[in-house]
């Protein structure tokens, strides 16, 4: 890879990496539970994120990212694990490959940088791997370090105001929280009561 190039994927190996993780405690009988997104079973949550996987693919091959998702095929509704394992595989190889994303990425009438997309993209799904891990009971954090650094570029994305309707707010966290707890509050997200909404079932939806 180039210097560039390697700084892009700074963030987003190790996202894809840790959701990959995640995912391998994903079975069929577990795709009915709840997730922390309110309202989501993992069903819904995988297929969600298999679009986000397919859209991140789309701006690093052509180019431009479309407004809205490509419809989902059989297959992919089938075996939601599978297909969400190999967007991600396929969205590492062609963002480090021999070319790489081009200098920008048009979404609607907007261009973004490559790195900007990455970030975006690490955020992403990060916080759905932790979101699988917490639904299948596993509760595994988010490494450290990229909840850290993902904690520096996570206001810029998400900012204060007009989070609404595509985030939920922020939720209070202890002081003395880990980087994976306070990257999880940020996003609107609590783990404990989580845990408990996942053993209750699914409530009314929310802002993701």
């Amino acid at each position: 890879m180039t210097g560039r190039r390697a700084a892009e994927a700074r963030l987003l190996e190790p996202a894809i990496g840790y959701a990959l993780d995640a995912i391998e405690a994903v079975t069929p009988d577990l795709l009915s539970r709840a997730t922390p997104c309110r309202g989501w079973d993992l069903r819904m949550l995988l297929r969600h994120a298999s679009e986000s996987l397919a859209a991140l693919c789309e701006g690093v091959g052509g180019g431009r990212v479309g407004l809205r998702p490509t419809p989902e095929d059989e297959d992919a509704a089938a075996d939601p694990v599978r297909t969400f394992r190999d967007r991600a595989s396929l969205l590492l190889g062609a963002w480090t490959g021999a070319t790489g994303p081009p200098e920008v990425i048009a979404i609607a009438d907007r261009c973004l940088p490559p790195g900007i997309l990455a970030a975006a993209g690490a955020l992403e799904i990060a916080v759905h791997g932790w979101d699988m891990s917490q639904a299948c009971g596993h509760c595994r954090p988010i490494p450290a370090l990229l909840a850290t650094d993902l904690l520096e570029v996570a206001p810029l994305l998400v900012p204060a105001l007009g989070r609404h309707p595509l985030f939920a707010a922020p939720v209070a966290v202890a002081p003395m929280a880990d980087p994976s707890d306070r990257l999880a509050a940020f996003m609107g997200r609590a783990a404990a009561v989580r845990n408990r909404e996942s053993r209750a079932g699914p409530r009314q939806p929310e802002p993701r």
